[in-house]
């Protein structure tokens, strides 16, 4: 198993799948500790990249389209220090990530994943059920239900209305925009055969965003409604994936080529644990991981 850990959270690799948890360290987003521990299967990768930088490196993951509610709800408009797939690497550890990236790309390329979009989610989304309030108003829901209650900085003309239940049912779209500069953000919910134009300071179907600290946490409510709405393929009309038949190849060879590349793995330890990258403890867990796998 690969693992890297760090202040910022700890990455485990096993071959079939990523555990991404996130640091106890006051600077980890209010975001991703709420979110927890996230299972992501290799299936969804698109790639892994790691950056140097001078004083600290950051090891990003590159997810599939389509593979994620909370990446599709949030548009690609979480800020780095919410995205759950951004690491932040302390200098001293470079070579360790270095390392990890490789065992990710080996299994990608090993294991022929694609890195086109899906036409299913491959993660859930966030764990239920969940409650969020910021802006104007509180968010709740439980699987089935959306429920909108306002407090006393809700606009008179949007309060008048009470508090709304949304079946999931009846949604066909979320959309979670943080605040930008001057512009306020919103969490909005598009109902069935009822459109609106009304900007979401009036519209009873959406939460408004000043840009507070617990504001991206309505990302993740949207992520969780997303992951009960059809995926956005079906709505583009896009068939479903045929499974992918794996490469054929004679056993010996399949043999031969995973007995190389972990040969060569082995040999990338050693020099790494030479050099110092590795610690003892680091060296024996990495080369015992992999002598199994021989």
């Amino acid at each position: 198993m690969a693992e890297i850990i760090q202040k910022d959270g700890t990455w485990a690799f096993d071959g079939d799948a990523l555990r991404l948890t996130p640091g106890r360290d006051k600077n980890v987003s209010l975001l991703r500790r709420t979110l927890g521990e996230l299972v992501v299967p290799l299936g969804a990768l698109a790639g892994i990249s790691f950056e140097q930088g001078r004083k600290s490196g950051r090891l990003r993951l590159r997810l599939r389209d389509g593979a994620d509610p909370l990446l599709h709800a949030s548009g690609g408009r979480l800020t780095e220090p919410n995205d759950p797939y951004q690491l932040i690497v302390e200098s001293d550890r470079y070579g360790v990530a270095e390392y990890f990236v490789d065992e990710v790309r080996d299994a990608l390329l090993l294991d022929e994943v694609p890195s086109d979009p899906v036409t299913e989610y491959l993660l859930p989304g966030p764990p239920l059920p969940l409650s969020v309030s910021a802006g104007d108003g509180t968010a709740t829901f439980d699987g089935e239900h959306v429920r909108l209650e306002w407090n006393w900085k809700t606009e008179d003309a949007k309060a008048a209305a009470g508090a709304r239940t949304l079946a999931v049912t009846d949604l066909i779209a979320v959309e979670w925009h943080p605040a930008a500069g001057l512009e306020n953000g919103y969490l909005r919910f598009t109902v069935r055969n009822a459109p609106t134009k009304a900007p979401p300071k009036y519209d009873p179907n959406s939460v408004e965003l000043w840009g507070f600290k617990k504001d991206p946490l309505m990302a993740l409510l949207a992520a969780a409604v997303q992951a009960r709405l059809p995926h956005p393929s079906a709505a583009a009309g896009v068939p479903p994936e045929e499974p992918r038949a794996p490469k054929q190849l004679a056993p010996a060879e399949r043999r031969e080529d995973e007995h190389d590349a972990l040969l060569r793995r082995l040999r990338e330890l050693g020099e790494l644990h030479r050099t110092g990258v590795l610690t003892d403890e680091e060296f024996q867990l990495a080369k015992q991981a992999i002598l199994k796998r021989m």
